[in-house]
């Protein structure tokens, strides 16, 4: 199995090393978990065979896709609110101060990926999202839901590890399908005659039928780590040192912070700038149904070609595509721009977690290292779209946060490359 005809170090008489295959293929060392030092320290135990499909397999999928219909879809809807409160419901308060409240949400989400990526390491799985699904409008309890869920397909998942991603995450987009109509419920908006705060409601029961089917139906695979044999925890030092992790989270943060500001502000963009109302109510819709297939079909394309090779142009292209956002002036650009933001933000969105993923050099350290870089960009979610609405100021000078939001993507971007040279360099191979 190993490329030089080498066995595999193994602490057990025939164990089997799992092989991973897409975008992790190669990641580590010869493509097992683990390069051939990290197993002499790591013998003591070796991961058996993944499954790689089944009834529960599929269950916890969808279970995870519930999760994220109910909270990072439930975040990322936020655009209606921004509207609806800069417009009706909150005029005196700047777009940048209504924009905090969105990007609280999931600045949470992010932020606390530190602490649930641990949790779900050490085999707490149920514990954290159970509890979380309680408070699951004390916005933190979104947070520690997130992570988990993501990773918990990956017990299952084998060759398909990381084509389960974007499957789940079509929960988000349901969800990002399904707000703006409730949402836009007020009377003014015209969807919903009950009202707006009635289609709140409304979104809220749907929220709480997810979590709990959500949590019925996923399942982890591994035991707790209290139960498996001792191994010794993630090097942090050695994380927190490696420069291609680091320049990696550092272009994210760049591109983070100019990512949301089309999601929170293209229907308010539309309607003051005269364009069709029913239309621009559903721009937002447009845009996350489009991501449908921007977190699929990159998917798997990298799963041939590395993460790498496929989130830069995908960063670069959402850059280039706000500053599309000058050339719309009509319904028809609205719609096209709506489309192509959605496909190759949603790639982006899609392809980090696979990306992160893949420079780890054990398996054992994939959940540190996601939360680490979910926390440090937690930050970059949090400022990004009440920067863009201080610049955008009271009279709305659509040209600063449009500048910014393209300026600081395509800065990202370049981050990106110079990490992506690097891990070349360091793999030797064109495929990162």
């Amino acid at each position: 199995m190993s490329h030089s005809g080498e066995q595999p170090i193994t602490s057990s008489p025939s164990p089997t090393l799992n092989k991973i295959d897409g975008p992790l293929d190669g990641a580590f060392g010869d493509g097992y978990i683990g390069d051939p030092a990290t197993l002499e320290k790591k013998a003591q135990y070796v991961m058996p065979e993944i499954p790689d499909g089944g009834l529960t397999a599929w269950a916890t999928v969808l279970g995870a896709w519930l999760v994220l219909f109910a909270t990072f879809g439930y975040a990322n809807a936020f655009g209606v609110y921004q509207d609806y409160y800069t417009r009706i419901y909150m005029t005196n308060k700047t777009s940048s101060e209504i924009a905090w409240i969105g990007s609280t949400q999931v600045c949470l989400q992010f932020v606390m990926g530190l602490v649930s990526g641990k949790l779900f390491d050490s085999g707490h799985f149920h514990a954290t999202a159970l509890n979380d699904s309680q408070f699951i409008y004390v916005i933190s309890g979104q947070a520690k839901s997130l992570l988990p869920s993501l990773l918990t397909p990956g017990h299952w998942g084998g060759d398909k590890l990381w084509l389960d991603i974007p499957s789940i995450r079509w929960g988000n987009l349901a969800s990002l399908r399904k707000t703006p109509f409730s949402r836009n419920g007020d009377r003014d908006h015209g969807l919903l005659r009950s009202g707006f705060a009635w289609g709140v409601r409304a979104s809220a029961f749907v929220v709480l039928a997810c979590l709990i089917a959500g949590n019925l139906l996923m399942r982890t695979r591994l035991p707790p780590k209290s139960k498996r044999p001792p191994t010794p925890p993630p090097d942090i030092k050695a994380i927190v040192t490696d420069s291609v992790y680091l320049l990696a989270i550092a272009g994210a943060f760049l591109v983070l912070l100019g990512l949301f500001f089309p999601i929170f502000y293209t229907q308010l963009f539309a309607i003051v700038h005269g364009l069709d109302k029913n239309l621009a109510f559903y721009s937002l819709a447009i845009l996350n149904a489009a991501s449908v297939l921007g977190r699929t079909i990159p998917n798997f394309i990298a799963d041939k070609h590395g993460p790498f090779n496929l989130l830069i142009p995908c960063s670069a292209i959402s850059g280039v595509l706000i500053f599309a956002m000058f050339g719309i002036k009509s319904s028809g650009a609205l719609i096209v721009f709506s489309i192509l933001y959605g496909f190759f933000s949603g790639a982006y969105i899609s392809l980090v977690i696979p990306l992160v993923a893949s420079l780890a050099r054990d398996i054992s350290e994939i959940g540190i290292r996601l939360g680490i870089g979910f926390a440090v960009n937690g930050i970059a979610a949090l400022t990004g779209t009440p920067i863009a609405g201080a610049l955008l100021t009271e009279e709305l000078k659509w040209w600063r946060p449009i500048t910014f939001g393209g300026v600081v993507i395509l800065a990202g971007t370049v981050v990106l490359v110079v990490a992506r040279d690097m891990q070349v360099k360091h793999k030797g191979n064109q495929r990162v």
